[in-house]
């Protein structure tokens, strides 16, 4: 007859017992895994970085959170993006935008660029899904977003099944 507290209290130790690991190994090899994960992490941030200068933005990796732009693409794709200042932005173009008071970077599609004689450019977005376009995501008083709104354009993706 087995009790109902002596469940699984004669398995083998397991991989998961990290403190106990921990504590079977001598000062060296717990420094040489602490050093072998700092790097791990610390080559991680490097490769970051470097995409993150190469290409131009703040974030060159998102993921899409919602499906205001299905069919094109769907929760969970991954895209990436770059920033380049010189590029125009044109209509059709997919953008990924940041709205001051709101945390998280909307994916949706240009649908209306206004270019000034001074080089100035302001534009309309709105998801492929939606109704309307993006004027009631954007903060009170703005119709309109500007370069500096801009995290990233969409040049590529990776889309799960």
């Amino acid at each position: 007859m087995l009790r109902a507290g002596a469940v699984g209290a004669h398995l083998p130790a397991s991989g998961l017992d990290i403190f106990g690991d921990l504590r079977k190994m001598n000062k060296r090899q717990l420094y040489y895994q602490v050093l072998n994960f700092a790097m791990i992490v610390s080559s991680a941030l490097m490769i970051w970085k470097g995409l993150i200068v190469l290409t131009g933005s703040e974030s060159p990796i998102v993921v899409v959170l919602s499906g205001s732009m299905e069919p094109a693409f769907h929760r969970g794709d991954l895209l990436f993006l770059t920033n380049f200042r010189e590029d125009p932005i044109r209509a059709g173009e997919i953008v990924v935008f940041k709205v001051e008071g709101r945390d998280i970077p909307i994916v949706h599609r240009v649908i209306k660029v206004h270019e000034k004689d001074n080089g100035d450019i302001k534009f309309l977005t709105k998801g492929d899904n939606n109704e309307v376009d993006d004027r009631g995501l954007y903060k009170e008083g703005q119709n309109w977003l500007e370069k500096k709104d801009v995290v990233g354009r969409a040049r590529g993706m990776l889309f799960w099944l």
